[in-house]
């Protein structure tokens, strides 16, 4: 069983927490200095603290008591810490508490409370210790994926791009049609690459084509080719991207752009393997794989007459949805670091993301995704006049709230700029409420708010944005 370490220079208070703790069947330890409260966190059996502010006669103003709380976050940043004292200032508190405290309560207290919170804080420890290892056995998954299969350079960390993944690699070793879905900019092309990579025909061509991209006059001489003198400016023979794909993959991308035209011309080769170039009468066989993509949603576009439904059975006989970067903000941070390595040219000094970066890029939306995120890093290498690329320089200085899960964003809008919140009356108080409950019993600490209501950090930032609910007046208040 997890402890709870008190610490506090006064017997009594420590023998009536003991006390306290013990009737509730919570075990405990004591320290009466910060030194020994440290040693006894170091031993790594101690699953909430409950610490004064001074230890000291003459000392109320709480520098003690901070400097000790921000000790026992270097040694374990998961450990709940709840803070007691009859001195320091709300100010002080509620400091601490954006650095990541529990909760703080003065003394002297309320038994009732007191116990609630540290049972919470043990609960959140099982938690967080089930999370750690959740993420340790994710880790030994993708590393095991690694050692196996060509994951063509993809970065990643987040369960979600995991199972993506694993999907690709498994259905990789068949010979069906692979759809992919998903938003633009997420990834959609890198994974037809996996998918090709980790195939029969990887020693064979990995041919790629924008198919929506192609005019009607142009799709036949590019998917299928054209003889000399098949039309104007034909002065050579042309090979299309199903020739040169023979043996191989063909990546036809954005396939929802197909117009009507070019969908009946690629389900007629689709269906045969058989296509004539353009300007000849002799046909031609080829063995093709079909890795196809689109953002579009192609049930609907057969809904509305717009997509032929034969085609997309032959495209569709696995589909692999790609989530969007905003779904997966495990993979954002992995993916900045990547790509400023990657832009830092040769002779230049290597560049690294500031904190106020990475809590820009963990609270933007990116509605473009990967694609945009690339962008902006390399924005950030061409703009960046210190070896510290900061949220100007990626173009979210004035955008993205701080989402490291304990801090309010330092310009972050009251809730009088806010526009109101859109739905119905009563269940915009629910879920007000709710929020509002979660961020009280976890004493402000947004990520173990934000892991009961079962959203991301970001997510549980931008409704309490929406719902006007202000992280530092809920504190007051509580």
């Amino acid at each position: 069983m997890q402890q709870v370490l008190i610490v506090d220079d006064n017997p009594s208070v420590c023998t009536a927490l003991e006390i306290l703790f013990d009737v509730h069947g919570m075990s405990t330890q004591v320290a009466h200095t910060p030194q020994a409260a440290l040693e006894i966190i170091a031993r790594g059996d101690v699953g909430a603290v409950v610490q004064d502010m001074n230890f000291q006669t003459d000392s109320t103003s709480g520098q003690e008591g901070a400097a000790l709380f921000r000790e026992i976050k270097r040694l374990d940043a998961d450990l709940p810490v709840l803070l007691m004292t009859a001195w320091t200032s709300l100010e002080t508190a509620v400091q601490l508490v954006k650095e990541g405290a529990a909760d703080y309560l003065g003394k002297p207290w309320d038994d009732a409370k007191v116990v609630t919170t540290v049972k919470n804080m043990l609960r959140m420890r099982e938690l967080g210790l089930e999370n750690h290892r959740l993420r340790a056995q994710s880790a030994r998954a993708r590393n095991e994926l690694q050692r196996h299969y060509d994951l063509c350079g993809l970065v990643y960390a987040s369960e979600a791009m995991h199972r993506v993944v694993s999907l690709a690699t498994s259905v990789a070793r068949a010979d069906a049609p692979v759809l992919i879905t998903g938003p633009n900019g997420s990834g959609k092309e890198k994974l037809a690459e996996i998918v090709h990579a980790n195939s029969p025909r990887k020693q064979q061509p990995f041919v790629k084509v924008n198919a929506g991209g192609l005019p009607d006059e142009l799709l036949e001489a590019e998917l299928f080719g054209a003889e000399i003198g098949a039309f104007t400016g034909a002065t050579k023979r042309r090979i299309g991207r199903f020739e040169a794909a023979d043996g191989g993959t063909l990546f036809l991308d954005e396939i929802g752009n197909l117009s009507q035209k070019g969908q009946m011309k690629l389900l007629r080769v689709l269906q045969t393997g058989e296509f004539e170039r353009l300007g000849s009468t002799s046909t031609k066989k080829v063995d093709v794989r079909i890795v196809s993509a689109t953002n579009a949603n192609l049930r609907q576009m057969i809904a509305q007459g717009v997509f032929r439904e034969d085609l997309l059975f032959r495209l569709n006989v696995i589909e692999i949805r790609i989530p969007p970067l905003r779904e997966r903000s495990e993979d954002v941070l992995p993916l900045a670091e990547t790509f400023l390595q990657a832009q830092v040219g040769p002779g230049r000094e290597p560049l690294r993301l500031g904190d106020e970066a990475m809590r820009a890029l963990l609270g933007h939306d990116w509605p473009g995704n990967v694609r945009e995120l690339q962008n902006r890093i390399q924005r950030a290498t061409l703009l960046c006049q210190s070896g510290e690329v900061t949220p100007a320089d990626l173009g979210l200085d004035d955008k993205a709230p701080a989402t490291d899960g304990t801090v309010t964003p330092r310009n972050h809008p009251s809730s009088e700029t806010k526009p109101a919140a859109v739905g119905n009356n009563e269940e915009i108080e629910a879920e007000r409420r709710s929020i509002i409950a979660a961020i009280e019993t976890h004493g402000g600490v947004i990520a173990r708010a934000a892991a009961e209501l079962g959203l991301s950090r970001q997510a549980l930032y931008r409704r309490m944005d929406r719902l006007g609910i202000s992280l530092e007046r809920q504190l007051k208040q509580s």
